[in-house]
């Protein structure tokens, strides 16, 4: 499988996520980002046995986007302490259903995760299990043809399904979400990854790294 790198030095590798691949190994046994990059360099620094490589953040499967992956448990435990203290910044793209009344929005939320089906909804303050989802938005396109807006959305906390839980809650879920979605049953979800900032493990230079989705399919309303 064709695996596009971003960044790779001694310490860090950055790539793009195809939809559809799981971040990590999961119970369906499909090909996954940490197998094939650990493939990649256990092919590229002809390493015997098994290769270190650290996840450090996951996208939902059917997303796609950017992802940072550690080399070493150095790296790893530096930039997984960035995600804890909210310093590794993740930004998507979506195309979401309906016009929106304002271009920016702040949602806060409390959700709870529903173990036995893989769904999060929203709940009241104060109930048991909950955890805080905050995030903004910019609207930064409306077709009316259509009626679907392109959305810049910047994610404050990593909580399960929680920009498609956030979106659907306001009505206006995400077009192609299978499980929160009223439009698109069938297509691929229109969220992706598209920006992620974080310091530099070793060197703490500040980094930034951005890929677009192909703008076929529902991403056609970007061109």
């Amino acid at each position: 499988m064709n695996l596009n790198i971003l960044y790779e030095d001694n310490h860090i590798i950055v790539v793009q996520k195809m939809p559809n691949i799981p971040s990590q190994g999961d119970k369906t046994g499909d090909v996954d980002m940490l197998t094939i990059i650990k493939d990649y360099l256990k092919e590229k620094y002809n390493k015997p046995g098994n290769v270190y490589l650290g996840l450090i953040h996951r996208l939902d499967r059917p997303v796609g986007g950017v992802m940072v992956f550690a080399k070493t448990s150095k790296s790893a435990g530096r930039l997984s302490e960035q995600v804890r203290n909210k310093e590794l910044k993740k930004e998507y793209l979506v195309v979401a259903d309906g016009k929106f009344e304002q271009t920016t929005g702040h949602l806060e939320d409390y959700l709870v995760k529903n173990e036995r089906n893989n769904l999060s909804k929203v709940v009241k303050a104060g109930t048991k299990n909950s955890k805080l989802a905050i995030l903004d938005y910019e609207v930064i396109k409306y077709n009316e043809d259509i009626n679907l807006s392109v959305l810049k959305v910047n994610l404050h906390t990593g909580r399960h399904h929680q920009i498609r839980v956030q979106l659907s809650n306001i009505g206006h879920s995400i077009y192609g979400d299978q499980k929160y979605g009223t439009r698109g049953h069938g297509k691929q979800i229109a969220l992706w990854a598209y920006k992620l900032t974080f310091k530099h493990p070793i060197t703490k230079q500040e980094l930034t790294f951005e890929c677009l989705p192909e703008k076929n399919g529902t991403w056609k309303i970007l061109e």
